[in-house]
């Protein structure tokens, strides 16, 4: 009888590991992910009109609205509410930005599971205080909660990086991207389904305890969730050996959010720097993609859910098929070009897409560019750096993601509301041609060493 070699339980183990850990972020993506159809009806329920002008909250979006006015906007309620959109979008990634390296930095001293552990019960929280949020102002405390605690995605690829050789980094990162595809397709699905549930038409005396047209939604993002925290809890094993446990040092200490461009590293700063540029773009497109649909073809919440599945599918299968089975043979930093590329003609394709065939062409190029940057570039920065850093240079990366997140929204609503809804994608199309040009200075990463 052949005894088990403890090489073939490692692998084992690693399996398991990259299993959870994909189960892990597909669920936390599904949560996060299910509000993206719901944001333009989400404004327009909790922006104030009439007597609710006169609250905190309309002497806040008052100038926003006045702008929108004197612009000559066809529809100024409309673009106040995607100004206002714009900085509420903003506030999650805001959060994010702080914490991502804080959680990154964190699980290299007192390993990945803990911490894992204290975000998604964080999330849980985030979702109660969504489902009774009556008020909007509750709403913002949920979401600045689950910023916060959104930070654990850079712990889950310091995980699969622990698991992983460096041979094998590209394909193992891969699977985070599977899982952002699968949630983009689910979680808005879900959604925009959802949104026809009305709690508060169903049984009216609900109102009393805060509950609101969007608190089906938040309810099945917690339950999914509380099943993430029993799935971790329960079948997660650590992955950061207490020998390999790092303490912060000397270079290391302060706040960690102003490290972007601070890393030992000169490939992982030029790295941050492309993944910040090219996420500002992308950011500002996704949240005004839902806003965009709506002017141009007057999409529902329902069918703004089905937009993102039709992104979400060619997420899964451009991280599923091509970066799994290319990153080795063709290279991460080419794969990278590649994507940052199809960024360009994406752009440039939703900017003059005012029919199905050219606006549908434009989004599968730019599913395809996030579905190829998003992991090589994270795959670069993992392969740049030692063992001990790795989560806390994985979270400065996760951190510029969120910093770009935070700005490109903003950014993104004003040039839209400015501009148009054409020259604000010509312009993302200008903005990506500067992460490609850096990029192609990114020098190739050695595969020799294994973790």
């Amino acid at each position: 009888m052949s005894a088990t070699t403890p090489s073939t339980t490692e692998t084992k183990q690693n399996r398991s590991t990259l299993g959870i850990i994909f189960l892990t972020l597909f669920l936390d993506l599904v949560g996060f992910s299910i509000i993206f159809p719901l944001f333009p009806a989400m404004l327009t329920h909790y922006l104030p009109s009439g007597d609710g002008a006169q609250n905190l909250l309309g002497h806040l979006i008052a100038p926003l609205t006045k702008l929108a006015e004197s612009s000559g906007a066809a529809d100024p309620e409309f673009m106040t509410a995607v100004l206002f959109g714009g900085i509420l979008g903003s506030l999650y990634s805001v959060l994010q930005f702080v914490c991502a390296p804080l959680w990154g930095a964190y699980s290299d001293r007192v390993g990945r599971r803990k911490v894992l552990l204290i975000t998604i019960s964080g999330l849980a929280l985030s979702y109660i205080a969504w489902f009774f949020a009556a008020s909007f102002w509750v709403l913002v405390f949920a979401r600045v909660l689950g910023g916060a605690m959104g930070g654990n995605l850079s712990v889950a690829t310091a995980a699969v990086a622990d698991s992983t050789t460096r041979e094998k980094r590209s394909s193992g990162l891969a699977i985070i991207g599977i899982a952002f595809g699968l949630g983009f397709i689910v979680g808005p699905a879900i959604g925009g389904l959802l949104a026809k549930i009305d709690l508060t038409e169903i049984t009216p005396a609900l109102k009393a305890f805060g509950v609101n047209p969007f608190s089906v939604p938040a309810l099945v993002s917690l339950m999914l969730t509380i099943i993430n925290l029993i799935w971790v809890s329960r079948r997660f094993k650590e992955t950061l050996p207490e020998s390999k446990r790092g303490k912060p040092t000397p270079e290391r200490k302060g706040i960690a959010v102003f490290r972007i461009f601070q890393c030992p590293e000169p490939a992982t700063r030029r790295t941050n720097f492309v993944y910040l540029i090219y996420m500002l773009a992308f950011s500002g497109m996704e949240f005004t993609l839902t806003f965009l649909a709506v002017e141009r073809f007057g999409f529902s919440p329902a069918q703004n859910g089905g937009m993102f599945v039709f992104i979400g599918l060619i997420l899964v299968l451009v991280q599923g098929g091509i970066v799994r089975r290319l990153a080795a043979p063709v290279g991460e930093k080419r794969l990278a070009l590649a994507g940052l590329a199809c960024g360009v003609a994406a752009f440039i394709m939703i900017a003059f897409g005012q029919g199905y065939g050219l606006f549908f062409t434009g989004l599968a190029l730019m599913a395809f560019s996030i579905g190829l940057a998003s992991p090589t570039l994270s795959a670069l920065v993992s392969l740049y750096s030692n063992e001990s850093d790795q989560g806390a240079n994985l979270g400065i990366f996760r951190s510029a993601g969120s910093l770009a997140r935070a700005i490109g929204p903003l950014l993104a609503a004003f040039t839209y509301f400015a501009y148009g809804s054409r020259n604000a994608y010509l312009m993302g199309a200008i903005v990506v041609i500067l992460p490609l040009i850096l990029a192609i200075q990114l020098p190739k990463p050695a595969k020799g060493e294994v973790n």
